[in-house]
């Protein structure tokens, strides 16, 4: 009791205002995103500029570039979200094969191993190898999200919960239970977009 005490004690100090209102329009994106809404772009591309300087304050320096590209995909989400696709009416849900998801997952393996190795010999970054994998992971991932690929929540779903013990390592509790938030987010997302994907097919093949 007095453990859980002391940890909702640190939650609190440690809790500042830019976190929260990153934290919020973060989940906003998800919760967006899960309902092919546009407008989730606009909160991603504010969260991100947020956690940027957030996650460079506490030495997270992979995450905090990946927040850098995350702008960049923000405007290239909504881009394709809104003018992609055939007469540029926007794109719709799509699978990858196992083949491509076999390529995919090695890819980052292999450069989150050298990322992690060139972070742990060159820099200060806390847990660089995590870091790494996150980071790389995720750059992948928001690629997906962007084309609008079905399986990129279940991408999410391995990256979010690996970066739990990250944030919490680093004092970004807030942060570690946005990504909590996230993972019953990222089912129902999947959940969603499996469905909506199995009637585009239905229809296509109707």
């Amino acid at each position: 009791m007095q453990e859980i005490s002391q940890f909702l004690l640190s939650l609190l100090n440690g809790l500042s205002g830019w976190e929260a209102c990153a934290v919020v329009l973060a989940i906003a994106y998800l919760l967006l995103a899960a309902k092919e809404s546009i407008y989730c772009w606009y909160c991603a591309l504010v969260s991100t500029a947020i956690f940027t300087f957030l996650f460079w304050d506490v030495s997270l320096l992979m995450e905090s570039a990946l927040n850098v590209y995350y702008m960049i995909m923000a405007v290239y989400g909504w881009h394709q979200w809104r003018y992609g696709g055939k007469e540029h009416s926007g794109i719709p849900i799509r699978a990858l094969d196992s083949k491509q998801h076999l390529l995919i997952i090695g890819a980052v393996i292999i450069i989150s191993l050298i990322s992690g190795l060139l972070l742990s010999q060159y820099t200060n970054a806390a847990w660089p190898y995590v870091d790494s994998f996150t980071t790389w992971g995720s750059v992948i991932t928001t690629v997906m999200v962007a084309k609008k690929v079905l399986e990129n929540w279940l991408y999410w779903l391995v990256i979010d919960s690996v970066s739990i013990p990250l944030y919490i390592d680093r004092g970004l509790y807030l942060t570690a239970i946005l990504f909590m938030v996230y993972i019953v987010i990222v089912v129902v997302g999947y959940l969603s977009w499996r469905q909506r994907y199995n009637s585009q097919q239905s229809l296509a093949n109707a």
